[in-house]
């Protein structure tokens, strides 16, 4: 059980506060951020997600436990001994079935819809114990309609934001609708959004070389069709399970993944015969299937790194990116950074590249920086500079190979026929070269 649940904004700013049991101060939420804002214990650039607060020295005896979701803090208190993954959980499944509700999950929408969402907080926790986050079971017992945040006021949209069908796009924010609200009109237009998301992992050495390599992505799906229609969603028919899976002989082509689970409502009957997933789609944002990849795959980027000296007090450093993709692929948020030697006194440019600029896909940007030092090199400059890590987007890419083949949803009638969109994004979780 939690005692308290509260969102924070950025600046600390209460959005949202529920004292269930009485049994914390009032005033944990300000101890709480002053905390996560000066951490300093251990090295530690940020707070874990779990950790025990101190006031005036002392052990105050409170758990808190908090999740980062699009710059709102969600926090859970507590005194008693309960399970951190747990209660890490069940924050992440209030946020999602605050923006399954919501449609948009930010400070705005919070404040315009703090009623609805009190409402929510009440059925999805009582004293302290949690009773459900099935947004289709809240929707039997929480009538408040949402007040619908103006899209002009988001952030404007990435490329990374666009859902595909055949020829055709769709921005992402046509998948910020909530789910019990109707478009105007009353009308609810019939649509269901599938992303393949993943996150890749890739460490190289410093002669360019892949030391580890590991992909972890989700299918996600969100659905706004009436009357959960049964549906049909098939894979890859190569797809392997495991080394030990009779597929993974199909040759170099095969995609093998190390291992996955599904979604409670996924069944499998005929996942074995033909990768074909068959489920009854819950209302809400849900994660269809989850999965790890270790086998090797073709990093998106190469990386390649050369300092040289140019005198006692000085160094040149040459850094090239080059995209391995498709032309017609374009990768958007890059960010490239190196750390530099303690005595580094100047950096011509500075070496935190954040580019707004697109890297076309088979293109090479090469990055040349003077470095000046304080006092003279000592030893080889490569063992106190580096390593280059490097974080990016790629849309309508994914390293694995893993494709949805098609989307077959239950027909009504003769007409009737829902929009289906699906989105590959590739992103980076830890992708590092060693200089």
């Amino acid at each position: 059980m939690i005692s308290q649940f509260f969102v924070l904004s950025q600046r600390g700013d209460n959005i949202v506060f529920r004292d269930y049991r009485g049994e914390v101060p009032k005033g944990s939420a300000e101890i709480f951020f002053r905390k996560v804002k000066f951490w300093k214990e251990d090295g530690e650039e940020e707070a874990p997600p779990v950790f025990v607060g101190i006031l005036f020295a002392n052990v105050d005896g409170v758990n808190y436990f908090h999740v980062k979701v699009v710059g709102l803090l969600f926090v859970a208190t507590t005194r008693v001994n309960v399970s951190p993954s747990l209660v890490l959980e069940l924050l992440q499944r209030i946020a999602r079935v605050i923006k399954d509700y919501l449609g948009v999950l930010n400070e705005d929408s919070l404040r315009k819809n703090f009623v609805l969402v009190y409402e929510l907080l009440d059925e999805v926790i009582d004293f302290g114990y949690v009773q459900t986050t099935s947004t289709e079971l809240l929707k039997s017992y929480v009538f408040n309609e949402p007040l619908v945040v103006d899209a002009a006021r988001l952030q404007p949209l990435s490329p990374a934001a666009i859902f595909m069908q055949g020829t055709k796009r769709m921005p992402g924010t046509a998948v910020t609708k909530s789910v019990v609200a109707n478009e105007p009109g009353g009308r609810k237009r019939e649509e269901i959004f599938v992303d393949i998301i993943e996150k890749i992992s890739v460490t190289f050495s410093s002669s360019g070389y892949i030391l580890t390599s590991e992909i972890d992505g989700t299918i996600q799906m969100k659905s706004y069709l009436s009357g959960n229609p049964e549906i049909r969603l098939a894979l890859n028919e190569d797809l392997s399970i495991g080394r030990g899976d009779y597929r993974s002989s199909f040759g170099s082509g095969s995609v093998i993944l190390d291992d996955c689970n599904f979604h409670e409502s996924v069944r499998l009957d005929n996942f074995d015969l033909d990768r074909t997933l068959t489920l009854v789609p819950p209302d809400g944002e849900f994660p269809v299937m989850n999965y790890r990849m270790t086998q090797e795959f073709k990093p998106p980027f190469r990386i390649n790194t050369l300092i040289e000296e140019a005198g006692a007090l000085k160094a040149e450093v040459i850094l090239k990116v080059s995209a391995e993709f498709p032309s017609s692929i374009t990768a958007n948020t890059i960010i490239v950074q190196m750390p530099l030697p303690k005595y580094t006194t100047s950096c011509d440019p500075p070496f935190t590249i954040s580019t707004s600029l697109r890297i076309v896909g088979g293109s090479e940007h090469t990055l040349r920086a003077k470095l000046t030092f304080s006092q003279e090199l000592h030893g080889n400059i490569t063992k106190e500079a580096g390593p280059v890590s490097m974080t990016f987007t790629i849309p309508m890419y994914n390293a694995s190979r893993l494709q949805v083949k098609y989307l077959q949803i239950a027909k009504k009638s003769s007409t009737y026929n829902p929009y289906r969109w699906v989105r590959y994004v590739t992103q980076a979780n830890s992708y590092v070269a060693r200089i």
